[in-house]
């Protein structure tokens, strides 16, 4: 969830892409920089970052402290707030609004400014309990990566609509 100036944004979490210590696809991989410092940090705060030149995405740390490693969160299915994220992603279906790391980020309001937030506290961006219980998560290779990306750390809803990649590893 995401609150802000504007309103409430809420998103059920359907696909994420985890990066454990050790990773060579991660970027904590060569060690603690000014960049990806948050990733060092406690488990459960935001890691965000800036790709190609164009998207912010959302990572939660997931290990100790002293201990790089994080989880990417890929796509979620738009719960209420919908009109806000349409603001934010104009032009996009509502199946496309948080379908995609980038996208998700920019339906939720998600910028650098999130980075190192702790979710599991009060806050402008915070995880929630599910609204159901989920479904046992699918598993398939990572998208979009050049190392490590045979890796099975994908992690999925299988038959959600919103989750992204190609069909052939949505199965």
């Amino acid at each position: 969830m995401s609150d802000s100036a504007d309103g409430r944004a809420v998103v059920r979490i359907v696909e994420t892409e985890a990066y454990v210590p050790g990773d060579a696809a991660s970027h904590a991989c060569r060690g603690k920089t000014p960049r990806n410092g948050i990733m060092f940090g406690r488990h459960g705060h935001a890691y965000v970052y800036f790709i190609y030149g164009s998207h912010f995405c959302l990572n939660v740390t997931s290990e100790p402290a002293g201990i790089g490693g994080g989880v990417l969160l890929r796509a979620a299915e738009p719960v209420s707030g919908i009109d806000l994220m349409r603001t934010r992603r104009p032009g996009s279906a509502d199946r496309d609004l948080a379908r995609g790391p980038g996208r998700l980020a920019a339906a939720l309001g998600v910028d650098r400014a999130h980075d190192g937030t702790d979710l599991c506290a009060p806050g402008s961006l915070w995880l929630a309990a599910p609204l159901r219980p989920a479904p046992p998560p699918a598993t398939s290779v990572r998208i979009g990566l050049t190392k490590e990306a045979h890796r099975p750390l994908r992690f999925f809803e299988r038959g959600n609509r919103f989750v992204s990649g190609p069909a052939s590893l949505n199965r």
